[in-house]
């Protein structure tokens, strides 16, 4: 049932993207374009969304101590805003204002097989393998430089 409502939910944000355009990188980057051909479409859907989510989740998500399908809700642990999240987020949005994919909108556009959306598919997967590493290295220097600091 889970992997089931998993496929639902995510063919109706698919059909939501394609519908909205949102998997065109054109009209991605007009929104970004604020002193040429500014498109101001992105942030309606983006509005709208928020006009459907908010009320659902006041009643159905927040009141429950956990979700419907599993024990319990996955949040993020960590609240401090540090260089990692304000560099990734920096990343992620200079990539999607050059390219006008995110991953949201790109996945869905797979099955239009266009070379953009493959060799940006591709990119991302290469980019997440890469921070993975950068990360397992980074926590490699702290461990050694805890050990060395304590003995």
């Amino acid at each position: 049932m889970k992997y089931l409502s998993a496929l639902v939910i995510g063919a109706i944000f698919g059909v939501g993207i394609v519908i909205s355009g949102m998997g065109n990188p054109a009209k991605v980057q007009n929104f970004f374009d604020l002193f040429g051909s500014w498109d101001p479409s992105l942030a309606f859907v983006m509005g709208g969304a928020l006009l459907v989510f908010a009320p659902g989740y006041f009643v159905l998500v927040r009141p429950r101590r956990a979700p419907v399908l599993e024990p319990e809700f996955r949040l993020p642990r960590r609240g401090a805003i540090d260089a990692r999240l304000v560099g990734g987020s920096a990343v992620f949005g200079i990539g999607w204002g050059i390219v006008g994919f995110c991953p949201g909108g790109a996945i869905p556009m797979i099955g239009t097989l266009d070379g953009r959306v493959l060799v940006f598919i591709g990119a991302m997967l290469a980019g997440m393998l890469a921070a993975r590493f950068a990360s397992g290295l980074l926590a490699d220097r702290e461990r050694a430089a805890e050990a060395a600091a304590s003995g």
